[in-house]
């Protein structure tokens, strides 16, 4: 994942100044710092995930257009031989 901007340091002093002691006010903080780094996705990560998906989707139905096209001429060509018995028994 990319940067998150978290000023751990204003966040720390806007808790010493509601009452919360130092220690506790910058434990809060890095904690903080840490589950907003290792959990938050960021503009970029989630427009790298689309463009992951349309690169997949794409793939996709790439391989499926390939196997229907493959079904088709398949039954083509049986449907022709099929007909091509018929006429020659009839």
């Amino acid at each position: 994942m990319s940067a998150i901007t978290f000023d751990t340091l204003a966040y720390a002093k806007k808790l010493k100044n509601a009452g919360v002691s130092e220690a506790q006010a910058e434990v809060q903080a890095e904690s903080l710092a840490e589950i907003i780094e290792d959990n938050l996705a960021t503009k970029r990560d989630i427009k790298e995930l689309e463009i992951n998906l349309q690169r997949d989707l794409k793939e996709m139905e790439l391989r499926l257009t390939h196997a229907l096209t493959l079904r088709l001429g398949s039954m083509l060509i049986v449907g022709i031989g099929v007909v091509a018995t018929l006429v020659k028994l009839l």
